[in-house]
């Protein structure tokens, strides 16, 4: 249990000393300085670009107030009814707009991002067909000796007669021969060869078509062919609009630009494939075409798709991500890309970018008391699983931030509250994301009738949600956590090999694979069920590829990335297929004093079909100079020149070495958490998601001689109690569920501050179930009645028809009688609230409680005698949406896909049944008096 003291009270605390000493930097016992970066940002859709100054003016300044740090502009369609006012993407008008947006929000304090298109993905007008997402069409014939071929070789598919051309035609025989017949094929299509006497062929036509996909939710000026990501020459002539808009109008570029997540769907295929697969696997796949198609039924076909996938991901890699890169760096903007979705290692992409950006999509079941869980969700396709892949490559390649694409969806439309945010980015946290970008808000005119314009996919941050009153305070603690996970560096304990051979080999199926988040968990099973045991014991991981164990050394015993980050070991979950490149360097690290984890059996093979049997001989070179190892039933553990190489097949026991610096808050309590170093210590982030409250004594993963708590929620800081036991440090810790605090340890330091209050009950408590009135200061409806409360319960429940139907602030109000006990401090818990509340006491604000378990300190505000208790609360506009579509108001007025639910379908919500409101309770103030532990 922690001491709270007033939300506004700390703001105002910020705003006078910048959180920070003079020179800007903190001190040892300071909270960071607050800084653009640090406060969350949000994707802005620019509907239909119907933008203009006054009203850009307006939104910025409403979300610069709300605490939000900087807007991505993302062009979407627009409202119908205001064509006229469209304006075309990078045309004069949309620059001239853009340089407007950038220089308000630099008044303002806030930066500006800008997607490299509208919508997603990267595409429009100027996509040639040429230059458009290619996708392979095959078509099998059959000729026995002596035939010729009566069919016309064309492609068959009508869709894609208009532009497929023929790229080869070969023939097989059962043996596996080949011959290329392309050049016996006529202009028409007729086939001028005869297959040979004695045998029967198989013959493989490629034709090269097109996807005709086209850019998903495109703005004016935006719509048009997806663009071929395979082929550096269209990617360039893509970025050279850009290159010509910005200079003719000398317009200030933005900080970063962005590209959405790969949903360039089926495009598997480009013009130069053949040529860059032979210079890159040393063979030609044309003479492999039957074993492409054969969805790895055999060991040849699984080698063969291997090599398509490798070589497919680089050219991605080389031909989009790090030229588009390279372009951002040539103007002085850096790059923010979701590398998911891609066929191709996400890590190596996500690497490749300045800010790795992973995705939310979806509500994760926590097992929090009081937490509410709405009856119309969406399951998370994002745990900490899929979201570490983007903080793992920004932890080993070095770089500052992870940013995330936050609240794609929770629950649905008009449904979704802070209190259910709240948890999922502390997952989010926890899983290494230290730059939030909301997902998202939209521009929306100051006179637009509620509820203004709206994204369909979208927890709606916006100044229309009724949330938005008492988001701020969201806000502050998302910047104050970020404050924190923005310095330092990462201190995950292992690097996880990610096996990506084997990964490709248990995708069978069609050659062409792509790693989206969705259902992301039930295609790579083993991997996923590696992570979580690995974590479940207490020490988190990064993820790590073939490229970056190849830049990787040894430092001290540690391996050290090429980011600079070290870690304790490198673990290999069961591998089968490794490069032999890899597995070389994993033995020179090795022998260089590295330590390596084995699980399960050491790998066996090498992936893929290129010089094979050369690349078998390294490898068995390689692994024989390992140690030998009777079973990996038990754990071994042997030395290997300088370093040490464990086997065995249960974590726990494999890494008992390192159980000083098992974090027993997530192996025991499980809880969540994230460690990061300073020069002088760590700092932790913990975070307990489920029904397990703790109060009591942690041993931590790393020894100190001193600690500060910083509490996120409200500010309040103080040296935390600390003790040695058995060799270890450990602190004492009250942490409720649904709860966060920030830890900064120092390795030598005696820290001088006020010291951490903790508390235990004292079994005296007030309960204030009746006697409360309740009046209405914001609603829509207007509620103008006073009402005398009985007991507390939603206020839907009570005989009056705007309240069945209302969105806005009650104010509950009650008059009692306390008497307080000297030397105690007083626990106010408000129970169930629907959705938020701020709190007066005696006029005094006492915060904002946005989140379970909805408690404050009141002790200071509190007096012996007569006190008022007002508590505001702001209730979802759930039932306001569901009155509309009851009386047909028509709000749904969008071009496009228009406003559909969270099953992506046309829906009406006047089928919802009325969302309880206001404060449920019970509310009580319970006695607490200090305690040293």
């Amino acid at each position: 249990m922690r001491k709270n003291i007033p939300v506004i009270a700390i703001a105002s605390l910020f705003a006078l000393s910048g959180c920070s000493s003079p020179a800007g930097v903190a001190g040892d016992t300071d909270w960071p300085q607050i800084t653009q970066e640090s406060k969350p940002w949000t994707r802005w859709w620019w509907m239909g670009s119907d933008v203009d100054s006054a009203n850009l003016t307006y939104n910025l300044a409403a979300l610069g107030k709300a605490g939000i740090g900087g807007v991505e502009i993302t062009p979407i369609y627009g409202v119908k009814g205001r064509e006229a006012h469209y304006l075309n993407y990078l045309s004069p008008e949309w620059m001239n707009l853009l340089d407007f947006t950038i220089s308000q929000a630099a008044r303002l304090g806030m930066g500006v991002d800008m997607n490299n298109g509208t919508g997603w993905p990267f595409g429009g007008p100027e996509v040639t067909l040429e230059d458009a997402a290619t996708r392979a069409v095959f078509q099998e014939y059959q000729l026995k000796g002596g035939q010729s071929l009566d069919e016309l070789v064309t492609v068959r598919d009508e869709s894609q007669k208009p532009f497929a051309r023929l790229n080869k035609l070969i023939a097989y025989t059962p043996d596996g021969e080949s011959v290329d017949i392309t050049d016996k094929v006529s202009v028409e299509g007729k086939l001028n060869w005869t297959a040979p006497e004695g045998k029967e062929f198989t013959l493989i036509a490629l034709f090269i078509g097109k996807t005709r996909q086209e850019v998903k939710r495109a703005a004016p000026g935006g719509q048009g062919y997806v663009l071929n990501h395979f082929d550096k020459e269209a990617v360039m002539r893509y970025l050279g609009k850009f290159d010509t808009a910005f200079a003719e109008k000398n317009a200030p570029y933005p900080n970063t630009f962005f590209n959405d997540s790969y949903e360039v769907y089926g495009a598997d295929w480009t013009p130069e494939l053949l040529n860059e697969f032979e210079k890159r696997r040393g063979y030609k796949l044309q003479d492999y075409f039957p074993e492409l198609l054969a969805k790895g039924a055999t060991e040849l076909s699984v080698r063969v798709m291997t090599d398509y996938r490798e070589t497919i991901g680089e050219l991605l890699m080389e031909n989009f991500t790090q030229p588009w890169t390279e372009w951002a760096h040539s103007h002085g903007v850096k790059t923010r890309n979701q590398a998911h979705g891609s066929p191709a290692n996400l890590l190596d992409l996500y690497a490749a970018v300045d800010i790795p950006e992973c995705e939310s999509f979806g509500i994760t079941d926590f097992d929090i008391p009081g937490l509410r869980k709405d009856s119309i969700r969406k399951e998370n396709d994002s745990d900490p699983t899929i979201l570490k892949y983007a903080s793992s490559a920004a932890h080993v390649a070095g770089k500052t931030y992870t940013s995330s694409e936050t609240f794609t969806w929770l629950t649905e439309h008009f449904r979704t509250s802070l209190s259910q945010a709240k948890p999922e980015i502390d997952q989010m946290f926890t899983s290494g994301v230290n730059r939030v970008y909301f997902h998202g808000t939209t521009y929306s005119p100051g006179d637009a009738a509620w509820p203004g314009w709206k994204f369909y996919a979208s927890v709606d941050m916006s100044p229309t949600n009724p949330i938005w009153k008492d988001a701020p305070a969201f806000f502050d603690y998302i910047a104050r956590v970020q404050s924190f996970l923005q310095t330092g560096k990462p201190d995950n304990d292992f690097l996880l090999y990610l096996p990506l051979y084997d990964i490709w080999e248990g995708l069978r199926g069609n050659y062409f694979a792509t790693f989206a988040i969705h259902g992301m968990r039930e295609r790579i099973p083993d991997f996923r069920k590696a992570v979580e045991k690995i974590m479940e014991c207490g020490y988190d991981l990064d993820y790590i590829s073939d490229h970056f164990i190849s830049t990787t050394t040894v430092e001290n015993g540690l391996l050290k990335t090429e980011g600079g980050t070290t870690y304790k070991a490198l673990i290999l979950p069961a591998v089968k297929y490794i490069p032999a490149e890899t597995m070389e360097q994993i033995r020179k690290l090795t022998e260089q004093g590295a330590t390596v984890i084995i699980s399960d059996h050491y790998p066996s093979d090498v992936p893929g079909l290129s010089h094979l049997e050369e690349r078998k001989n390294l490898f068995q070179d390689q692994l024989s100079l390992f140690p030998e190892v009777a079973s990996f039933e038990n754990v071994s553990v042997n030395t290997m020149k300088k370093g040490t190489v464990i086997t065995g097949n249960n974590y726990r026991d494999m890494l008992a070495t390192w159980k000083g610096n098992e974090e027993l808050f997530v192996s025991e309590l499980g809880g969540q958490l994230i460690r990061r170093k300073h020069d002088n210590g760590h700092i932790y982030f913990f975070s307990m998601l489920k029904n397990n409250p703790v109060d009591g004594w942690i041993p931590l993963g790393v020894k100190a001689e001193s600690a500060l708590f910083f509490n996120p929620m409200n500010g309040e800081k103080g040296l935390a109690k600390l003790r040695k036991n058995n060799g270890r440090t450990e602190l004492h810790m009250q942490l409720k569920p649904g709860e966060s605090i920030i830890l900064k340890t120092f390795n030598r330091k005696k820290i001088e501050a006020e010291e951490w209050a903790y508390y235990q009950l004292t079994g005296n408590k007030v309960t204030l179930n009746n006697g409360w009135t309740l009046q209405f200061e914001e609603s829509e409806p207007a509620v103008t009645e006073s009402f005398a409360l009985e007991t507390l319960g939603s206020w839907t429940d009570i005989d009056n028809e705007a309240l069945k139907k209302n969105m806005g602030t009650g104010r509950y109000s009650l008059t009692f009688d306390f008497t307080k006990t000297p030397g105690c401090e007083y626990l106010l818990s408000l129970g169930d609230v629907r959705e938020s509340a701020r709190v007066k006491i005696n006029g005094e604000n006492a915060g904002t409680l946005y989140a379970v378990p909805f408690e404050t300190t009141i002790g200071s505000l509190l007096r012996d005698g007569e006190n008022t208790i007002e508590i505001d609360v702001t209730n979802l506009p759930a039932n306001r949406i569901a009155d509309y579509d009851r009386r047909g108001v028509e709000w749904r007025i969008f071009h496009e896909i228009n406003f559909v639910s969270i099953t992506y379908k046309p829906t009406a919500f006047d089928i919802w049944d009325i969302a309880p409101s206001g404060l449920l309770g019970p509310v009580t103030i319970q006695e607490l008096t200090t305690i040293h532990p």
